[in-house]
C-alpha cells in the first residue's frame, strides 16, 4: 500500500454521535473530534482550536460550525478554517458514512506521523 491510498478506520455507528454533539477518538498524534450536525452530516477535526488549543469537542455545534468553548472562535466543520475575522485552521480528516457506519480516513494523520518519524530520525 502506498501513502496516497486512504486508510479508512471504522469508528462507530452514526447514532453513537449525538446530534449537535461530538465523540472523541483518541489518537497518538492528538485526539480527533467527530461532529454530527442536526442534518446528520459527520465531520472530523483535530480536537484543538487553532487559537489557544481549546478542545473543540467541548464546543457548541451549530449549522456546520463549532464554537470553541474558550474564546468563542467559530470553526467551519467542512474546512477546519476559523471564520472571519479570526484566522487559523484545525486539521480536518475525511469521513464517509456507509450503511449508517462512520469511517475516518487517517491518510493525512499517517503522512504526518511518517513525516514526524523521518524528522526525528
Amino acid at each position: 500500500m502506498t501513502l496516497s491510498e486512504p486508510i479508512w478506520l471504522h469508528v462507530c455507528d452514526v447514532d453513537e454521535i449525538p446530534r449537535l454533539g461530538t465523540r472523541v477518538l483518541p489518537h497518538p498524534t492528538g485526539d480527533i473530534a467527530l461532529f454530527r450536525t442536526e442534518s446528520d452530516n459527520v465531520f472530523a477535526l483535530r480536537d484543538k482550536c487553532p487559537h489557544k488549543g481549546g478542545a473543540l469537542s467541548q464546543g457548541i455545534v451549530h449549522g456546520e460550525k463549532v464554537t470553541c468553548p474558550l474564546h468563542a472562535w467559530n470553526i467551519d466543520l467542512n474546512t477546519g478554517e476559523a471564520c472571519a475575522p479570526d484566522v487559523g485552521c484545525a486539521q480536518r480528516f475525511a469521513v464517509r458514512i456507509d450503511a449508517g457506519e462512520v469511517y475516518l480516513s487517517l491518510d493525512d494523520a499517517a503522512r504526518a506521523g511518517a513525516a514526524e518519524a523521518a524528522a526525528a530520525a
